[in-house]
């Protein structure tokens, strides 16, 4: 397997270029971004359908990974609950060497194969669920053991990796390798690789939310109303859904206490 995510980058002495042209290189660099995300799309529509499928049934979402790739995915489920007022249960990040890693490196975390299974486990995981794995190089062993294991208990499988004919895609049901090239910073790929990740994550979550009816029109019904910025962001959207002032749809907000309730108490 050639890792492109290994590869040299394209560009040489760094260290002798100004601000501008580093900031200048990074850009340029990151606009091949969505384009390599745009080519796989079709790769993310079948592993969307089958989460939508999975959770509509009362199965579960589990994103694994190591590093930048398990913080990704942490921060991926730690934002639905707030957004989309689903369960804290719903969408599960693990990450290789538990919540140390989430700030510190914890030292060979990733190499462990049985730990990503471990760690499943404490969850009772079962054939209701979905479990994604996400890692830039594809060959992470925390991650390919873990979905191996998912696949010999009968429970589907996807991966988000950045190389062709990853490892990790092996083991999924529904791979998707997003190829953006080499870095700007010889194998950093909390980069370019990291950013693919981010912009699939997003999909994968804001999609399955919406096919659980968790979004009505484009609005967020069910976002959790935790400061004053969101209270004030509910009441707007109750006051553009149903064209009434916004006092009558700040009380309607204080009375039922989410934007959903709010506006189904006026129909």
């Amino acid at each position: 397997m050639i890792k492109t995510t290994e590869q040299s980058s394209l560009h040489h002495d760094l260290e002798k270029k100004s601000v501008l042209e580093v900031l200048q290189i990074i850009n340029s660099e990151d606009q091949k971004v969505a384009l390599a995300v745009n080519k796989v799309l079709p790769q993310i529509e079948p592993l969307i359908s089958k989460i939508i499928e999975k959770m509509k049934q009362g199965g579960r979402l589990f994103y694994i990974g190591a590093g930048t790739s398990g913080r990704l995915g942490i921060l991926d489920a730690s934002e639905c609950p707030p957004t989309y007022g689903v369960p804290r249960d719903y969408v599960i990040g693990i990450i290789a060497g538990g919540e140390k890693a989430i700030q510190s490196s914890v030292e060979s975390a990733e190499d462990d194969v049985m730990q990503a299974w471990n760690d499943l486990s404490e969850y009772q995981i079962s054939d209701k669920d979905v479990v994604v794995g996400i890692a830039a190089s594809g060959t992470t062993p925390y991650v390919v053991h873990g979905l191996k294991m998912c696949r010999e208990n009968n429970i589907a499988t996807g991966s988000i990796s950045c190389n062709i004919g990853a490892p990790i895609s092996e083991n999924a049901d529904f791979p998707i390798e997003v190829v953006v090239g080499p870095e700007v910073v010889t194998g950093s790929t909390r980069m370019k690789s990291g950013t693919a990740q981010k912009l699939i994550l997003n999909m994968i979550s804001t999609t399955v939310m919406i096919g659980l009816g968790r979004v009505v029109d484009n609005r967020m019904v069910d976002m959790q109303l935790s400061n004053d910025k969101l209270v004030d962001r509910g009441a707007k959207m109750i006051q553009q859904s149903l064209n009434i002032d916004y006092k009558e749809a700040l009380r309607l907000l204080e009375l039922h206490g989410s934007v959903r309730k709010s506006i189904e108490s006026y129909q």
